[in-house]
């Protein structure tokens, strides 16, 4: 999805990929074949034989050997987001503490000790202290609702989690934590900063509008920009809490700060839940539905140009993701999606179809939010095979 913006500007992408015929591959032709972990393979990424090397390194997810990049960053290859802030988006005790430290709002949490019998003994004692239910993750390794357990007191507690904290001991991921967090809703905030640029000196920082995320099995299903009912001060205390955690992890690039709304004596907070240090499922609307898509934004910090305008091109745009589909091949749907919906814009990642597998999503854009939701949502069950439902309540259930 960053190739068209990259096309645009005139920015030639190298992209290492998993196998020859992944979604990237397909529409970026200098495509290698290698893994994030072969060290390798992502050195011949930058400097390839008989080619010129690159002048920054990124990357679309955070699975990269933090060890490698600071060496690549130590002899002068430019890596953006940088290692000593992507830690925080691999290992989430790092980040908890981080964000502790800058005192943005978090569940409350506590990390694990690597020693089983006082791991269950802290697991125990936390579960009193807030009611008698938390969630447990594994500190790296966790997304889209993997490495995440809820225990409860009532149902065993720590026997909930005894593999994984008799694997902590070992070689398996720290654990940790955190209260059970009773919200009325998820919102994410995506910003972009740049090294250069700002008043202050610290690097150019935008936002976009504040979203609703909607989760269907641990999984994004929808999102809906701007977030329905916020008013500009909660808005904008959100926001506050992205540049705030942007600036102080020193990101350069696209960062998703995922949030919890809960109830407070004053009215609505947010507490922040999870990071994501590059482009993320909840900004994929601005493809369609901003001045500047995340994606272009991207290309632009870590290049350090300047970002480009962050405003709403329609009063709401609603992303819809297509899990999944009865379909073999998801092309095979476009006749029908496309005459009924002629006003949705339909983005399909290429990708083989198994059960649950995000396939694709859709974005509409309008006036009225009812409306748009429920083409949104009609549009992608039409990819997946399903009847659409007439009610967007249907879907959120």
């Amino acid at each position: 999805m960053m190739a068209p913006a990259a096309g645009e500007l005139g920015v030639h992408l190298r992209v290492l990929v998993e196998a020859a015929d992944s979604s990237a591959a397909q529409v970026v032709v200098d495509a290698p074949v290698g893994v994030a972990s072969d060290e390798a393979a992502v050195r011949s990424l930058i400097a390839p034989a008989g080619a010129a090397p690159a002048d920054v390194l990124t990357f679309e997810h955070e699975h990269v050997p933090n060890a490698l990049l600071t060496d690549l960053l130590e002899h002068g290859t430019p890596v953006r987001p940088g290692p000593d802030a992507l830690v925080h988006a691999q290992d989430k005790i790092v980040m908890r503490r981080r964000l502790t430290e800058l005192g943005v709002p978090c569940p409350r949490w506590a990390a694990l000790p690597t020693d089983p019998t006082a791991a269950r003994a802290a697991l125990t004692g936390f579960l009193a202290e807030v009611g008698g239910e938390a969630v447990v993750k594994t500190a790296r390794g966790g997304y889209d609702g993997k490495g995440v357990r809820v225990v409860s007191a009532a149902e065993g507690g720590p026997e909930q989690v005894a593999e994984w904290i008799e694997a902590a001991a070992t070689d398996g991921p720290e654990l940790l934590v955190e209260e059970k967090v009773p919200f009325a809703r998820e919102l994410a905030v995506l910003v972009a900063r740049r090294p250069s640029g700002g008043a202050d000196g610290r690097g150019e920082v935008r936002t976009w509008p504040v979203v609703e995320s909607i989760q269907r099995d641990g999984v994004c299903a929808e999102v809906i920009a701007p977030a329905p009912g916020l008013t500009d001060g909660e808005a904008q205390r959100a926001r506050d809490a992205a540049v705030r955690i942007a600036e102080g992890l020193g990101v350069t690039g696209v960062l998703a700060v995922e949030m919890f709304e809960v109830a407070g004596e004053d009215g609505p907070r947010v507490l922040v839940n999870e990071l994501a240090m590059r482009p993320h499922n909840s900004g994929h609307w601005t493809i369609d539905g901003a001045m500047t898509s995340q994606f272009e934004q991207h290309l632009r910090a870590v290049l350090d140009l300047p970002l480009g305008d962050t405003a709403a091109t329609a009063r709401w745009t609603v992303m819809a993701n297509v899990l999944g589909s009865t379909f073999d091949e998801l092309t095979d749907a476009l006749p029908d999606v496309l005459a009924a919906f002629p006003d949705a814009r339909v983005n399909l990642y290429g990708k083989g179809v198994r059960r649950g597998r995000k396939l694709g999503h859709v974005n509409v854009s309008g006036d009225d939010l009812d409306d748009v939701r429920r083409r949104a949502l009609a549009a992608a069950a039409t990819l997946r095979g399903e009847r659409p439902a007439t009610d967007p309540s249907e879907e959120r259930a």
